[in-house]
């Protein structure tokens, strides 16, 4: 029986993430960095992202009804490291760190350079221990071909990209 936090996150940190910002937006837009977005279904079109209960993030997100996610790209480790600083303004004040835009179908805050984005409708949220597990039906999204930033061992990360093009 695993019982000890400590050496479970220790062993999770060994699977290497995607690094993302989830957002939502209305009169009180929030932001927080997260590593547990994945893909759930392709039919209907569902994504999941993991937020603490005690996280702020938890409280807009469900009174929101709708989010959105930006995939960071390699060059936004510190976009990264402002929105999981639990220090820094909120509301609309802490989205002046980093450009942004409106999402098209939710109005939730997109950040510009990200390799990706998604925007959500809340479809279920799930009891997940400490977390809440919540499950958003796509709405849109969009994909850039540049690098995305990674998240392994407690560092973040930007693989080497084989680029194609043999010399002779």
């Amino acid at each position: 029986m695993v019982t000890d936090a400590k050496t479970l996150r220790w062993a999770l940190a060994a699977f290497a993430t995607g690094v993302t910002v989830v957002t939502v937006g209305g009169p009180t837009p929030h932001g927080m960095t997260a590593n547990s977005f994945t893909a759930v279904s392709l039919d209907p079109p569902l994504a999941l992202v993991c937020v603490g209960r005690d996280a702020m993030m938890h409280g807009a997100l469900t009174e929101a009804g709708q989010f959105g996610v930006s995939v960071l790209a390699a060059t936004q480790e510190p976009v990264a490291r402002y929105f999981a600083d639990r220090r820094r303004p909120l509301g609309r004040e802490q989205f002046e760190f980093a450009e942004w835009r409106d999402g098209s179908r939710t109005g939730s805050p997109l950040l510009v350079g990200a390799v990706a984005h998604f925007e959500c409708e809340l479809w279920q949220a799930y009891d997940g221990g400490d977390h809440s597990i919540f499950i958003g039906r796509l709405v849109a999204l969009g994909r850039t071909a540049d690098d995305a930033l990674v998240f392994v061992d407690g560092q973040f990360r930007q693989l080497e990209r084989e680029r194609s093009g043999a010399t002779t």
